[in-house]
């Protein structure tokens, strides 16, 4: 789900008629005096940040003066979550507080409706409110066809000892949040608390929206960057990898940096998961060993072997991080080869300088761990394919002895690394697929032997004409997706071909993220190809 910020909610329910403190964003102290200044009475100041409970991490301060104000401001800008500074804060009135409420609209999926609730208690979790005082809670699963009528929504607030005069003026702000949740297909919408203050307005204190991540392109308006559920600002390459994402639906590739700034050396892993559950156990024996991730990533569904290159890419751009470790699920549907020669081509193009350990099991994982350890024998740094019957403790065990051996600067043999191969030829043949462009020297494919991209190629959209490879559909076939980018005559022409086929596979912005670094971070990008 892509979550909003406070700021961003509350600007949703004053434009559906819902009342919000007075305030303004502030992204410095000055900025934060100032608006205090012109409300001209005390303030609160809130970081804002993807997370609960920001008092406890001093993420909200009182002031009662513009300079107080701004020394709030100052400090909670200096604050990190998680690793990620606090660029924001809302500076608004504070209010003088008779009673908090709560109300709220969610997506009960097993009811397959939306859900409105409300609280006569407000300032903690509904799931709390509802366990320890059910008696407070009252629930309403509204027909889409219906609507919710004010004077259902009266008898639903009604229900939790509420009585007018503000039993009318909780049901009115009930009728305009499931408007607002409607109009910008939320997944959750929820005011907490709703206060009433002690000159009897009904406020907003506080709100929660999240918005559904297949809505997210019809919403413009919302200024969502990425459609994700983040606990922390999105990082350009957080930014990066959803643009891998978001016009790409074959098989799922998700990327969330959770730790920045750390230097190398401190156990930190770039992870490549494959399947939720079994990506969290992957995580989690690798935190029980005494290592730290750096990113989750998931690349599951079926993905095509370019979406697994290019997460693989994103991942190896994190400066610092130790070793790459990659384990999803026990059993993949998805074919595992593919995967290898994803990972074989990103690892190849960075020359490869930390260790890395993939478990590949599922389907055709025999050819995908050979795929993967034999075409990488040649790189700076060792990697280990692992199969579905080798336990996730296994790998990590490995993982841990490979970056014990490093350490001691113990050397392994390694045959003569490969010559980079030639520039593009002045008069290629190519053609453009879905994502990138295949480029073929023919003067190279002509000397060669074996035509293995022909053997290779799953679609079977190359044919031989005079002895060389050419397209076997039209041009546009081939960009609508005949070619499904499994990246086999890339990879196999490296190696057992005459070096003659080459795949383009851009990832905006990641040449610019790359160039921002420090020469002395991250690893040696050297000998593309």
């Amino acid at each position: 789900m892509a979550r909003l910020h406070e700021y961003q909610g509350k600007e949703l329910l004053r434009k559906y008629g819902i009342n919000t403190p007075e305030g303004q964003l502030a992204s410095s102290p000055e900025e934060a005096r100032r608006i205090a200044a012109e409300l001209a009475r005390p303030v609160v100041v809130k970081a804002q940040v993807w997370v609960t409970g920001r008092a406890s991490l001093g993420g909200i301060r009182f002031a009662d003066s513009p300079d107080e104000a701004a020394a709030a401001a100052r400090q909670i800008l200096s604050l990190k979550v998680r690793s990620f500074p606090v660029e924001r804060v809302l500076v608004e009135e504070r209010l003088s507080i008779c009673r908090e409420l709560y109300a709220g609209l969610l997506i009960d999926d097993s009811a397959r409706r939306p859900l409105l609730l409300v609280s006569s208690v407000g300032g903690t979790g509904i799931e709390e409110i509802a366990r320890s005082q059910p008696e407070k809670v009252a629930r309403l699963h509204v027909d889409l066809g219906e609507g919710v009528p004010e004077a259902k929504a009266r008898r639903l607030v009604g229900q939790v000892g509420i009585d007018d005069p503000l039993q009318t003026h909780v049901a009115d702000v009930l009728v305009r949040l499931y408007q607002l949740a409607r109009g910008v297909e939320a997944r959750a919408a929820e005011i907490n608390p709703l206060v009433l203050t002690t000159d009897g307005r009904l406020v907003a204190a506080d709100c929660r929206i999240t918005v559904d991540d297949y809505a997210v392109f019809r919403h413009p308006e919302l200024g969502i960057e990425i459609a994700r559920e983040l606990n922390h600002p999105p990082t350009l390459l957080d930014k990066i990898a959803y643009e891998v994402e978001k016009n790409d639906y074959r098989g799922t590739f998700y990327f969330a940096q959770m730790e920045q700034g750390f230097e190398a050396g401190q156990g930190y892993i770039g992870f490549h998961g494959a399947g939720g559950g079994g990506s969290m156990m992957a995580m989690d024996a690798l935190m029980r060993r005494g290592f730290k991730v750096a990113n989750f990533c998931d690349t599951s569904g079926n993905p095509p072997a370019s979406k697994v290159y290019r997460a693989a890419k994103i991942i190896l751009a994190q400066p610092n991080i130790d070793a790459y470790f990659g384990s999803g699920s026990g059993v993949a549907s998805q074919e595992q080869f593919h995967v290898a020669r994803g990972l074989v081509k990103a690892f190849r193009e960075e020359n490869l300088s930390i260790p890395a350990v993939m478990r590949l099991g599922g389907n055709g994982e025999d050819q995908a761990v050979e795929i993967l350890e034999n075409y990488t024998r040649d790189l700076p740094a060792p990697v280990k394919g692992f199969k579905k019957d080798d336990s996730i403790e296994t790998c990590v065990e490995y993982l841990q002895m490979l970056l014990t051996e490093q350490k001691r600067g113990e050397k392994r043999e390694k045959p003569i690394r490969r010559q980079a191969p030639a520039p593009l030829p002045e008069k290629p043949y190519q053609f453009d697929i879905r994502t990138g462009q295949i480029i073929y020297d023919h003067a190279l494919c002509a000397k060669c032997e074996t035509k293995i991209c022909v053997q290779v190629c799953v679609p079977q959209i190359l044919k031989l004409e005079n002895g060389v490879p050419v397209l076997a559909i039209t041009r546009e076939e081939a960009k609508q997706g005949g070619c499904i980018e499994c990246l086999a005559c890339e990879v196999e022409c490296w190696f057992h071909g005459h070096q003659g086929a080459r795949i383009l596979l851009p990832i905006p912005g990641l040449d610019e993220y790359l160039r921002a670094q420090s020469p002395l971070q991250g690893n040696p990008r050297i000998l593309k190809f």
